[in-house]
């Protein structure tokens, strides 16, 4: 990132879940930042990661850990480079004032709901469709279904865990791997709920659910508490929230959804998603850069405060 020469732009605009961030700029140039995550294996997570791979222990331990210094050493210093942050939740903002004590402004990302169709009957299934990583918790939700064999589970996707998911898949609960847009998209629309039970810093598929109309149940920190209305707590309702990453705490939601679904209207989580659109996504982007600009040209020591306040 260092390496790349954008010395002849008036405004860089970087997506950041990692390293764009770290682009040089000069005195004279206008870094808006987009980030989608501050570096997840550096920080929140960086022990998981460790023990995900095997690094958390001997030589290669040691020499990881170094790295993971180094990084979140530049990491930190780069955020300087910034002069207006952007976040895609609010939980991302709150992360981004944890990690460079920075506040930042949010702005939910594009989601492509017009390639989803609403479709309001439903048959007597639950999907759910992730990448098959430890953090996105599948091993959580093949648990859950095994302990309630009588309903049927669905599960879309590929990745380092589909092998010890497979050896431990009980009955009702179909690994479907990796599939075309098409499939996904069917089975999205004629699912019963959409299960999801990871701490996600917004997470996309959720939305996608509910852009067919189809209820959502997630584990309600992250961004689902902020793209799922929960049919205990809020009007015109798109799914329900579960307290604990455990499968008990998810049994218990798909009892209560299955008490309370009659509240969920199709139409109602149709409407919610289409909040996040693409459309949505850029009328207020530019929107926001307009009037960044006007205040970095007008004075640029007092962006951040117009645009944002100074606190987190």
């Amino acid at each position: 990132m260092e390496s790349l020469d954008l010395s002849d732009a008036d405004i860089i605009v970087s997506s950041s879940h990692a390293f764009a961030k770290g682009v040089l700029t000069t005195a004279e140039q206008l870094h808006i930042s987009y980030i989608h995550s501050p570096m997840r294996y550096a920080w929140d997570l960086h022990f998981q990661y460790l023990r995900d791979y095997g690094l958390d222990t001997g030589i290669k331990g040691h020499l990881a850990r170094w790295m993971f210094h180094r990084l979140r050493l530049w990491d930190r210093q780069t955020a300087n480079n910034v002069d207006l942050f952007l976040a895609n939740s609010d939980h991302v903002r709150q992360r981004i004032w944890r990690t460079y004590r920075r506040p930042a402004r949010v702005l939910y990302p594009p989601v492509k709901v017009e390639k989803f169709g609403l479709q309001r009957e439903k048959d007597d299934y639950y999907v759910s469709v992730s990448r098959l990583v430890s953090y996105k918790r599948m091993d959580l939700i093949v648990e859950a279904f095994r302990a309630m064999p009588g309903r049927k589970l669905v599960v879309i996707g590929d990745g380092p865990q589909m092998r010890s998911l497979q050896a431990h898949c009980p009955p009702n609960v179909t690994l479907m791997g990796w599939q075309t847009d098409e499939v996904v998209r069917e089975y999205l629309a004629n699912a019963r709920a959409f299960v999801f039970a990871a701490h996600e810093d917004f997470g996309i598929s959720p939305v996608e659910a509910q852009a067919c109309g189809t209820p959502v149940i997630a584990y309600g920190v992250g961004g689902s508490a902020e793209t799922v209305r929960d049919v205990r707590q809020l009007p015109e309702p798109t799914g329900l929230l579960f307290p604990q990453q455990t499968a008990a705490s998810l049994m218990e939601a798909v009892e209560d959804f299955e008490r309370l679904s009659g509240r969920i209207s199709p139409d109602a989580c149709r409407q919610w998603a289409e909040g996040f659109s693409e459309a949505r996504f850029k009328r207020e982007f530019s929107a926001l850069v307009e009037e960044a600009w006007v205040c970095w040209k007008n004075d640029p020591q007092t962006l951040e405060q117009k645009m944002l306040g100074s606190g987190p």
